[in-house]
């Protein structure tokens, strides 16, 4: 299916809904956002969905809640054990699960909701927040606990001042590099810090080591987190402006494209064919991984999941600095409850659990970042993993001049699939950056026609 018609068949999918989702108000957006932060395994158990069985009125009657979510095989087996931890805790209620890989998830999500079938409890993407609020699809989350979780961090899951998603922890985005690869070949490690010039030069330096079949940098030009992160430390701010229109800035684009050309001409990117078939966290196919390229950019909560893989090989760095930092922190996810639920008064109490519990904070981890209540993570502290430390220290690194998070606008939430489809062009030499970038303005007219 192509891009463009696949996201006017979620946007048809999620609007046919409006009328019959009374249990929220219709809000639009205020704002926009950063992209995508996981890959992962897609080991997946998927299950009937939404609605079967009790009252779900906290009553005690017996109660199946439907919980979906994406990301790595470690969220996955920690996510199961919470779940045991709070049948135990709660024996009327029962769990229907449904996880797997990034990709796919809110295609499917769509298709629920349109069929009525949706999970009660669902993982929610910044990219989708104010889709799925601004169609009045989630519920109101006011009775759950913020006591002890920062204000602006549950802001990030507010549309129009109502509080639809409950943040589950906090990541910065920054890069990895194979530490052992870097100290084979005596090069100055990348750092936090470190400015585009020393990303070029030690592109430069890596290449000239590497020879010819390896590569310096994971090409990841077409994940519009990247163009995102150089815009910022350019200094033009975000990649939306506060009224929900594309900002990208021209001159800023072209030259980032073009330089990108000019890397992956040398060989200091990987080559489109490679570039195409890398998939983040993945042991055969994520190119830092496999030995194809030395250095990507990642989350921190994702520390976890690539230390699993490869124990011992990895540092970590920001992402590079121009006049300002590139980084920023994200929200590592959210909890929302499906406004179509019979059983939301159950999903809320759960959620509420799951955030602030200081036991469920310790099956957890880091699996989602940094848990947001700061009690839990007090009680988590003494028990980190060296993983866990590192990742942490990689969040602290990040947070002093990190740049603004904000979601993405209304009715824009598949923009970043279109966005790659047209820098993939670019990668197979099958555009120009201004012919690149000409597509994408006209893509971008026909969100903003659609988003109206």
């Amino acid at each position: 299916m192509h891009k463009m018609a696949k996201k006017s068949f979620l946007a048809i999918a999620l609007m046919a809904l409006v009328a019959t989702s009374a249990a929220c108000g219709s809000n639009s957006n205020n704002g926009a956002s950063a992209t995508n932060t996981e890959g992962g395994s897609t080991a997946a158990t998927t299950a009937p969905a939404a609605g079967a069985g009790g009252s779900g009125s906290g009553s005690g009657e017996p109660v199946t809640l439907t919980v979906a979510w994406w990301g790595s095989q470690a969220r996955h087996d920690a996510t199961l054990k919470a779940l045991d931890q709070y049948k135990a805790l709660n024996p009327n209620v029962s769990f229907q699960t449904q996880f797997s890989g990034w990709d796919g998830y809110f295609d499917k999500l769509a298709v629920q909701y349109s069929a009525k079938s949706a999970p009660d409890i669902i993982q929610m993407d910044a990219a989708y927040l104010n889709d799925y609020a601004g169609r009045g699809l989630l519920a109101d989350m006011k009775d759950v606990s913020v006591e002890n979780i920062e204000a602006t961090t549950m802001d990030g899951g507010k549309v129009n001042g109502t509080q639809y998603a409950i943040p589950l922890g906090v990541a910065a985005l920054g890069m990895v590099y194979d530490k052992t690869v870097v100290e084979k070949l005596g090069l100055e490690a990348p750092k936090f810090g470190w400015t585009w010039d020393d990303y070029y030069a030690f592109g430069e330096a890596a290449k000239a080591k590497l020879g010819k079949d390896k590569y310096v940098f994971a090409d990841q030009s077409a994940d519009l987190v990247d163009y995102t992160a150089y815009q910022y430390s350019m200094g033009k701010g975000y990649i939306f402006d506060a009224e929900g229109n594309l900002s990208i800035d021209k001159d800023t684009w072209i030259g980032f494209m073009t330089k990108m050309d000019e890397l992956r001409k040398k060989g200091i990117l990987t080559p489109a064919d490679i570039t195409t078939t890398d998939k983040e966290l993945d042991p055969q196919l994520d190119s830092v991984i496999n030995g194809n390229a030395v250095v990507r950019h990642l989350f921190s909560n994702q520390v976890g999941s690539i230390e699993a893989l490869k124990p011992d090989a990895f540092g970590y760095a920001s992402m590079p600095y121009g006049t300002e930092a590139g980084g920023w922190l994200k929200p590592g996810m959210f909890w929302s409850v499906n406004a179509q639920s019979a059983h939301q008064a159950e999903a809320v109490k759960f959620v509420d659990w799951f955030v602030n519990n200081e036991e469920a904070g310790k099956t957890l981890g880091l699996t989602r970042g940094t848990p947001v209540n700061s009690k839990v993570v007090e009680a988590l502290t003494p028990t980190f993993s060296d993983a866990d430390k590192t990742s942490l220290d990689f969040l602290n690194q990040v947070t002093p001049d990190a740049q603004k998070f904000i979601n993405d606008p209304q009715g824009w939430g598949n923009f970043k699939n279109d966005y790659k489809t047209i820098v993939e062009k670019l990668q197979f030499g099958q555009s120009t950056p201004e012919e690149a970038y000409a597509e994408l303005l006209k893509t971008a007219e026909q969100y903003a026609a659609e988003a109206k």
